[in-house]
């Protein structure tokens, strides 16, 4: 834009730098890629990770528990969760209760991949340029933004 011509307000608006949605991204993107190679040793991508997290926690959910829990919808999951059984590491069976539900559940090994992880949170978090005060405002904010309650 040569110096007479002046941007509207609108076209402001437009500007990258003005965007909520890109630091967003941007950010994801560094977050989720410091975790790889964390992650690699223990043959799972960011998504199988967090995966495994819903059900180090609650072995024995649908899949409909975990894509609410992960924001996912169950065409990404389902994949996913195949690749996650070929590792040995989850079994998918019907609901004995209603057929309409798959329910996921550890293996052994996949009960056992957890103490494999136990030191990646803290790996990650010492790649983060966040003070431990910013990291938990960050936190807040960000599940504020997804309409939660923190962690909930």
């Amino acid at each position: 834009m040569t110096g007479n011509e002046r941007r509207t307000q609108e076209e402001d608006a437009l500007l990258l730098e003005r965007q909520l949605c890109f630091p967003l991204y941007a950010a994801a993107r560094q977050v989720t890629g410091a975790y790889a190679p964390y992650l690699k040793p223990l043959g799972l991508t960011y998504t199988q990770y967090l995966v495994m997290l819903v059900l180090w926690e609650e072995d024995g959910v649908t899949v409909g528990q975990i894509c609410e829990r992960l924001h996912l919808d169950s065409g990404t999951l389902t994949p996913l969760l195949k690749k996650l059984e070929a590792q040995g590491l989850v079994v998918r069976r019907r609901s004995g209760r209603d057929e309409r539900k798959v329910l996921i559940a550890l293996t052994p090994q996949g009960k056992e991949k957890k103490k494999d992880a136990l030191g990646v949170p803290a790996a990650v978090g010492s790649c983060l340029a966040l003070e431990p005060q910013e990291a938990s405002a960050l936190y807040r904010l960000l599940y504020k933004l997804l309409g939660k309650e923190e962690g909930s």
